[in-house]
Parts: C-alpha cells; structure tokens; sequence
C-alpha cells in the first residue's frame, strides 16, 4: 500500500477531520510525497541484517535465473513476485497477458515460464496508471505455509508528532478497507520519539493483535527490530503484510514495503544506492540531478514558479481557469542561470507540456536580473514552446521591458490572473491546432 493510502488510514484510526469535498484543492492530490521506495528484495536483504526473519529467496534478472535460484532453494513450491515499485501488484496485469504480478509454482521450469513473463514486461497496477511500470526482476523465494496473518506498520504521523506502530490481526487484506469497515480492528500505538519504542508497548500491541502467549516475546522481539531499523535507517515507512506465524511456529515477516525520507540520504549512502530510477518518472529524475523540486502531472501548462506555495497557487489559479498544470516546478530562491536553463529544457522538452508559464516573485533577486537569465536560457536551448511570464517585484518594470524588446516568443503579463488565463488560451489553441495538423503563430494581442 502506498504510503499516500496509509497516511488516509491514518486519519480514519485517530479521527481527524477531512477537508469538506467541496474546498478540497483540485490540484493536490495529483501530487505524490518524496519519499524514496526501495524493492521489496532490497527491503528484505536490510531486514536480514537486522535480525528480522524473512523468507529465504534471491532476486532473479532473467528467466533462467528465476529457475537457477528455485533449483537452489530447493522444496516443492515457491513464490515469484514481480518487483515493481506500485501498489496492487497481486490484481495487476502484464502486458504479456499474465494476470498478477506474484504467482506460485511448483516446478523449476514453471518458476522459469512464469518469469518471462514477468521480466521485460510492463505491470500495470491501480496505482501505476495505463501506461504501467517496466518490470526489470522478480523475486523468488520459498513457499511458506501460514497458520496466521497480522498487519503491522511504523509510520511518521504528523498528528502525534512522531512515530505510530499500527498493527492489526487482519493481515493479508487491503488495511484501507479494515480500516473503513471494521475501525476497531486496528490497533495504535503512539511512540515517544525519545525513549522509543518500549518492550512493554511491544507485548501489548503482539497480545492486542491475537497472538499467543508462548508467541509473544517472539512477536516483542521481532518489532523491536523492525522499529531499530525504522529509526537507524530513517525511514518514513516500514509496512509489514502479512506479519505472519508459520506452520511450524516462526515469526516472520512475509512482505515488506519500506520508505525513506530523501532529506536523510546524504547520511544513508546505502539507502541511497537502493533507487531505481527506472520506476521513477524521467523527468523527475531529470530535475534531481539539477537539484530541481519537480514533480510530473498529467496537463499540458508547464510551471517554472521559486517557491512552494507560489507553486501550488499558480497551479490552483491555471485550474480556475480550465486549464491543467504539466507540473510542479520550484526553482528556489537561489537558483543559478545554469539551473534555469535545465529546468527549461526539461519543460521544452516535454511532449505534452503546449504553453509554459512563468511566475516569479523577485524579492531578494531583483526581477531584471531574473529576465535576462530567462532570456539567456530560451535562446540557448531554442526553446520551441510559448512562455508566459509573470515578473513581480523590485525592478519589475525594468525586467518586462527585457523580455519585451528579447525577441523572443515572450507573452508578458502584470499579474498572475492575467499570466494563467493567457496560458490556458495558449494551450487551447494549441492543441486544437495540433488536432486538425495545423501549425499555429501566436502574435500580441492573443
């Protein structure tokens, strides 16, 4: 589950208000948090080292692998999953015609059939949109027969102001849906941040969940391990399901999905050494390696704005205005010509990016200043897309004036009502051009 449907999960289990429909933002929930998703093999092997049981399995790159690692185990059973960084794994489909991205087999060569049609292909999820995800490996590991199935979680809740273990004896199932359905099934536990999770917090979630008794210093063990490595490890997310009792009486931890905050990486270089940028939207690794706060959507009126909640208004006011926004872009404060300049060819280059709009706020950068890197940045990439720019501030009059006279396909415009509504034109226009194979010159006035 996505760390988006546990935050929701959240706040059915401590009762928090939610945001009346009506005034909820149009915009916002298109935008996904940054936290950085490992593969559940990853997440496993960081398991193993602290002391956490998982089940024994290997990650596998090609079919034939797939079989090799299922010969190595050895048994008459096991598990392939598809290791893609989506949510509803178990109900997507391939684009091989394979149904569900984790499947049994009990033979080698089937683990090897299996595979191929899982490797190479693209899984598409709730989650992952219609487009889907590229699956590069799969996951083999042993079958495990289960004589219980608990949820368990540690997440960073605002509310509390610090960290929450959530547990449930409803394992195995969507915990969204327990917790919309049978609320009192979830167990939480709030944590002092400064003292930790405590042995005795542990025993009482194990015994809350319906654990027994000659099970539960096994069960206290094991989340004294999984909370050491949610702190050590900064993670925001640690989500366990199901958390399991064997057949033969283990406790173990059967699937796992950890998330890690990305303000920690630079003292989490292993972590970091973890991403797999090949389940990230390219432009937005694009823009991290330019130190660019970008987020991809799904529009067509690219945003350069500096700062965050210039950002989110110039999204919301190109939505009052029936347009869609392409992304969330925020350049900073202290960004450089070099970094203007990448951050307009990522939007120059965007297919579906027809009109982008400008909006800066110069408060301690002077306004002219900000015109002449525009201007130097859209000639040195040739950029081909309309620009509407939005300039308030000190010396703002001084920085029309430059894109004025620039020569460049510049709309500028005195306040930012003005700059959407131009933009969403813009757009309009274009894609209508576009659809009948036309080509279309924009002039002043439009």
């Amino acid at each position: 589950m996505a760390m988006r449907g546990l935050s929701r999960t959240l706040g059915r289990v401590t009762g928090a208000r939610a945001v009346p429909k009506e005034k909820r933002s149009t915009t916002m929930p298109q935008i996904q948090k940054r936290f950085l998703n490992v593969h559940e093999y990853l997440s496993q092997e960081l398991m193993g080292k602290f002391g956490i049981r998982v089940p024994k399995g290997s990650v596998a790159r090609t079919p034939e692998e797939a079989q090799r690692v299922a010969e190595r185990l050895g048994g008459k059973d096991w598990i392939i999953k598809a290791q893609v960084l989506a949510g509803g794994r178990g109900k997507g489909t391939f684009d091989s015609g394979l149904k569900g991205g984790v499947q049994m087999a009990s033979k080698p060569a089937d683990v090897k059939e299996i595979a191929a049609k899982m490797i190479g292909h693209r899984l598409v999820t709730k989650q992952t949109g219609a487009e889907g995800r590229p699956v590069n490996m799969v996951q083999v590991t042993e079958r495990l027969y289960v004589r219980s199935e608990k949820y368990v979680a540690f997440v960073m809740d605002r509310a509390s102001l610090g960290p929450v273990l959530i547990a449930s004896s409803q394992g195995g199932m969507d915990i969204e849906a327990v917790a919309a359905e049978t609320p009192h099934l979830i167990i939480r536990e709030n944590i002092d941040i400064f003292k930790g999770l405590q042995p005795e917090q542990a025993e009482r979630v194990a015994r809350a969940i319906g654990f027994e008794a000659d099970h539960i210093n096994d069960v206290k063990d094991q989340l004294m391990k999984l909370y050491d490595l949610f702190m050590k490890k900064d993670a925001t997310l640690i989500e366990i399901n199901p958390f399991v009792e064997t057949a033969d009486g283990r406790i173990m931890c059967l699937d796992a999905k950890i998330n890690f905050d990305d303000n920690a990486l630079f003292r989490q270089a292993d972590v970091a050494a973890m991403r797999d940028p090949t389940q990230e939207d390219e432009r937005e690794v694009q823009a991290a390696e330019h130190d660019l706060n970008y987020i991809g959507l799904d529009g067509n009126i690219a945003c350069l704005v500096n700062g965050a909640g210039l950002a989110m208004a110039t999204m919301d006011i190109i939505k009052l205005h029936g347009g869609e926004p392409a992304n969330f872009l925020d350049v900073g404060g202290g960004a450089n010509e070099k970094q203007i300049a990448e951050a307009f060819k990522l939007l120059n280059s965007d297919p579906r990016v027809q009109a982008i709009l400008v909006n800066i706020f110069g408060g301690i950068m002077r306004c002219d200043i900000i015109a002449l890197g525009i201007i130097k940045a859209a000639k040195e990439i040739g950029l081909k897309k309309p620009l509407v720019v939005r300039l308030e501030g000190t010396n703002q009059e001084r920085g029309r004036e430059l894109l004025d006279a620039s020569g460049l396909r510049i709309f500028s415009c005195e306040d930012l009502d003005q700059a959407a509504q131009t933009s969403v034109k813009i757009a309009k226009i274009t894609q209508m051009a576009m659809e009948a194979n036309l080509a279309v010159k924009f002039e002043l006035p439009i």
